[in-house]
């Protein structure tokens, strides 16, 4: 008589178990989340390549709940002149939708701000003479953008530069 019931009782706590871990790791981001995040939005060259990489291979990431959404340089011409900012906004976009979704975003924002124009001076380094020397300073002007108007969405308001 034991054997019978116990047999159905080990089944049903397991069954439990499984559903419960499952539903605990399907609505609960991994722990870690904001360090994945950070080390996306730093200034280096490589930071932008993990992030570039994550981007082409969004499923992989899905757990995490990113924000991948871009409307790449908001109102700015998306490659001004001819350069190719695209994806650096695109990088700039998803610090700042990630970070305000974190609550966290005033203490990130000059990082977010200075990782863009880092992106943006990498563009850049493509070219030489006085091509390079409009590209630098096209850069520097959407830095300045970004840095001056580029702030927290209140709410009710339009939506900022980000």
């Amino acid at each position: 008589m034991r054997r019978r019931l116990a047999l159905p009782l080990a089944s049903a706590v397991l069954a439990v178990a499984a559903s419960l871990l499952t539903a605990t790791s399907a609505s609960a981001a991994p722990a870690d989340k904001p360090q994945v995040l950070s080390s996306w939005t730093q200034e280096s060259a490589s930071s932008y390549n993990a992030w570039l990489s994550a981007r082409n291979n969004q499923g992989a990431w899905s757990a995490y709940g990113f924000d991948w959404s871009t409307d790449y340089c908001s109102s700015s011409p998306d490659n001004p002149f001819g350069f190719p900012f695209a994806t650096a906004c695109a990088r700039h976009d998803f610090g700042y939708r990630n970070y305000k979704a974190a609550g966290t975003f005033s203490a990130n924002k000059s990082r977010l701000d200075s990782a863009f124009y880092a992106d943006l001076k990498r563009v850049c380094a493509n070219y030489s003479g006085a091509t390079k020397t409009s590209c630098d300073g096209t850069a520097w002007t959407y830095y300045q953008a970004v840095s001056i108007f580029g702030v927290s969405e209140k709410a009710g308001g339009t939506r900022p530069v980000d």
